[in-house]
């Protein structure tokens, strides 16, 4: 299992705003399941729609449709927790 360590923070006007900051650390196997967990340990029930705005191996940005959220998902080599 990889670590992926996610910021989920407000925007304003389509950008990261970082007014507020949450911060987490998730194992899952592929960048797919870590936006799953990220999205699980943040909303509770019902897990909201995302769009990806941009997804490389190791990062990407999700937007949280119908709301001014947006998570930044990284790949992290350190397994320790911050």
């Amino acid at each position: 299992m990889n670590y992926y360590d996610i910021e989920f923070t407000d925007t304003f006007g389509n950008e990261a705003n970082y007014c507020w900051i949450e911060r987490y650390r998730v194992q899952a196997k592929n960048m797919k399941q870590a936006i799953t967990k990220a999205k699980r340990a943040r909303y509770y029930s019902p897990i909201p729609r995302h769009k990806i705005q941009f997804n490389d191996s190791d990062f990407c940005r999700i937007d949280i449709i119908g709301a001014c959220i947006c998570a930044f998902i990284r790949f992290s080599d350190n397994q320790e927790s911050d």
